[in-house]
């Protein structure tokens, strides 16, 4: 009969697959990957991972909603404090950078998989949501503080500041770009570009 684990050991063996789940996956994909090749990695036998998870799109699932929650985290970080000037979310923009920089993996699984059942995974949509959220409510900020117009879209600014920086890192990543054209420097310069258009005529 297998032992009973703690709530705490379940929750630290979870975060080990999960971290080993993140490596394997960004590197060779998911279909690559094996629930055995999971539990090598772990040193454990095959099948000890499905007794914490019901396949690998479960296991993928779980990888996906703590990045989105720790990628909101750090926007959430930046936006903290003032929060009615172009500065403060340009801070945004910044952590984003900075995020993807710093957790390649992870943000890779975020936004390069197509996860056709995502909204089987409930942990998983509320994370995703959060971080979408996180990337439009401080351009709200700004239009309830005046800087921007009230029928400013906050939406579709947002959207614009998001393809531009994810671009940028992509750029990065596949190694198209190089110094002193790096994401953190384009980054910068996309952001203030998109902001003087916005300024100018914000869209509505």
């Amino acid at each position: 009969m297998p032992r009973v684990l703690s709530e705490e050991a379940v929750g630290e063996f979870r975060e080990r697959l999960i971290d080993a789940a993140e490596r394997l996956f960004a590197a060779h994909g998911l279909e690559a990957v094996t629930m055995r090749q999971l539990a090598g990695e772990l040193g454990v036998s095959p099948m000890t991972p499905y007794r914490y998870f019901a396949d690998k799109g479960a296991i993928l699932a779980a990888v996906r909603a703590r990045a989105f929650r720790r990628h909101a985290e750090a926007l959430e970080a930046a936006r903290a404090g003032k929060t009615d000037t172009l500065d403060s979310s340009s801070n945004i923009g910044r952590a984003y950078v900075r995020f993807a920089l710093e957790h390649p993996d992870a943000y890779k699984l975020m936004f390069d998989v197509d996860q056709p059942n995502a909204d089987a995974y409930p942990e998983l949509v509320e994370a995703g949501e959060r971080s979408r959220a996180n990337m439009t409510a401080h351009l709200r900020d700004l239009v309830a503080a005046g800087v921007l117009p009230a029928n400013a879209d906050s939406d579709l600014i947002g959207h614009m500041f998001w393809s531009a920086l994810h671009g940028a890192l992509q750029l990065q990543f596949a190694g198209m770009t190089k110094s002193p054209y790096d994401a953190e420097r384009l980054g910068e310069a996309l952001m203030e570009a998109i902001w003087l258009g916005v300024l100018r005529s914000p869209p509505g």
